[in-house]
This record gives C-alpha cells, sequence and structure tokens, in this order.
C-alpha cells in the first residue's frame, strides 16, 4: 500500500511539473509570434490603389501656347487657320473703315459744293476732286451731251444721261463692297472649324483613355484642353467677323445713299442745261472716263 501511494504522489507531481513547464514555454512564445508578425507586416510591400500611368510624361504646360505645342497635327492645322482668319478680319476691318471715312467724306463734300451750282460747267468748276465720284458723274454726263448734241428729243437725252449715271453708281457700290464677302464667309465657316478641331481633340483623348487603361483625370486632360481651345479660337474668329460684317452692311448702306444723291444732283443739273434756250454742252476740256475704268 506505501508503495502505491509513493507511485501516486510521483505521478501527480510529473503532471504538475509538466503543466507548469507547458505555461512556460507558452508564456515565453507568444510575445516571440507577435514579434514575427510585426516584422512581417513591417517587411511586406503594400500595393497601391490605383497605378500610377506615365504622370512624368504628360504635358503640364496647359498655356495656350504650350496646348498648342502638345496638339495633335490636325489640331494645330486647325488652330493655325483660325488665327489667320483672325488676322484677315482685323486688317479688312481697318482698310475698309478706312475707305468708307474716306469716301463718304468726299461724297459729302462734293454734294456740298454742288448745292448752289446752276450747271453742270460750274458744278465741274467747284468739284475739287475730278477722279471722284461726282467728277465721275459729271463726265459722263458731259460726255453724254456732246454725243447727243443737235438732238431734238430732251427727254431721250435725259433717259441716257440717267442711264450712264446708274451704272456707274452701281460700279461704285461693287467696289465699296470688295473685302466684305471674306467677312461673311469667316464668320458662317470659324466656329465649324474650331468644332471639327474640338472633335478630333476629344477622340484623341478617348483613345488615350483606351490605351492607358486608365481614367485618370490627369491623362485626358490635356487633350480635352486642346480640343476646347480650339472651339475658343473658332468662335474668337468668327464673332468679330460677323460684327464686323454688320457694321459695314450699315456703312456701305450709307455710302451707297451718298452716291445716289450725287447722281440724282448732276442729274438735276443736266436738266437744268437743256432747259435753257443756248444749251451749252457740260465741260469739254475734261475727257470723259470709260465705265470699264471705274469698274
Amino acid at each position: 500500500m506505501q508503495e502505491h501511494h509513493l507511485l501516486q504522489r510521483f505521478a501527480r507531481g510529473s503532471r504538475a511539473r509538466a503543466g507548469r513547464g507547458v505555461a512556460v514555454l507558452l508564456a515565453a512564445a507568444v510575445p516571440l509570434l507577435l514579434i514575427a508578425g510585426a516584422a512581417l507586416a513591417q517587411t511586406e510591400p503594400t500595393a497601391p490603389a490605383e497605378p500610377i500611368i506615365g504622370t512624368a510624361l504628360l504635358p503640364r504646360d496647359l498655356s495656350p501656347w504650350g496646348m498648342f505645342k502638345n496638339a495633335d497635327v490636325v489640331v494645330q492645322a486647325v488652330l493655325v487657320g483660325l488665327v489667320f482668319a483672325s488676322i484677315i478680319t482685323w486688317t479688312v476691318w481697318l482698310a475698309k473703315s478706312i475707305e468708307l471715312m474716306a469716301a463718304g467724306r468726299r461724297v459729302r463734300r462734293a454734294i456740298d459744293a454742288l448745292a448752289g451750282a446752276r450747271s453742270s460747267a460750274e458744278g465741274a468748276e467747284r468739284i475739287t476732286d475730278p477722279s471722284g465720284e461726282v467728277g465721275r458723274f459729271l463726265a459722263a454726263a458731259g460726255a453724254e451731251l456732246q454725243l447727243s448734241a443737235g438732238g431734238v428729243d430732251r427727254d431721250g437725252v435725259k433717259e441716257r444721261v440717267a442711264s450712264r449715271l446708274e451704272r456707274i453708281e452701281a460700279s461704285y457700290g461693287r467696289r465699296i463692297m470688295r473685302g466684305t464677302g471674306v467677312l461673311a464667309t469667316i464668320g458662317a465657316t470659324a466656329p465649324f472649324v474650331g468644332l471639327f478641331g474640338t472633335v478630333w481633340g476629344i477622340m484623341n483623348s478617348f483613345i488615350g483613355i483606351s490605351k492607358s487603361q486608365t481614367t485618370n483625370l490627369a491623362v485626358v486632360a490635356p487633350g480635352i484642353a486642346e480640343a476646347l481651345l480650339a472651339t475658343a479660337l473658332g468662335l474668337a474668329a468668327a464673332i468679330p467677323a460677323v460684327v464686323i460684317y454688320n457694321t459695314f452692311a450699315r456703312s456701305i448702306a450709307g455710302y451707297r445713299a451718298l452716291v445716289g444723291d450725287a447722281s440724282a444732283e448732276v442729274l438735276r443739273l443736266v436738266s437744268r442745261d437743256l432747259d435753257r434756250p443756248a444749251a451749252a454742252p457740260a465741260p469739254s476740256a475734261r475727257r470723259p472716263t470709260p465705265l470699264s475704268a471705274v469698274e
């Protein structure tokens, strides 16, 4: 019995010592596992949320000149054409404004000079610019009076003089209209040319999105900016062209009205000459100018 009790006490002591050993091992292993896990977490690379695609190669200069340099060849051609059209618009505006101001002033002075004249000869003496519109009218009237000298049908002479004056008036109207057609063309086509550049630039932006496999705004922003620049230049060329064309249309209408008044004044002088008993022909010293020279 005593041996049996000794064996039981030895077994219980062995189990107690084994339990204490396991507890010690666990207590020593847990900190080591924690340290190893932290080390692995620090050494493991972190995957980026979104890949960065060629940001160093993207154009960073979004000024108008920078966008032009980085634009597609087609977009560059559109931008150059729109700038050239804008230069033409402002050149026509400057030249035509000077021409209209000078022509209107010249016709007004001639009409004022003819206001107190009693005959076409006296009117020709008062005109300071024989090569102007009124000088051409007087020369054409004088030529017709010379060709119709000795005729008895005064109404026929007046009709022929009126026909000559009408054709000269029409030729001056056509001449003053030169250069305004290009303004109408630019005003009508420039927005569509700019829209073509916009469509081409946006198409290239979508192609870039497809190739880069990303919708990052930094990738597509330059192409969209170039496209919008084409639209802006198209409007910048078209809007002034339309405004200037409408302004010139009103000014030209005023000039043609002045030329019509001058033609009517010369026709009245011719009628006075024909109504006199001894009708003196208009100044013969001045050589009549053919209509082709006026046109």
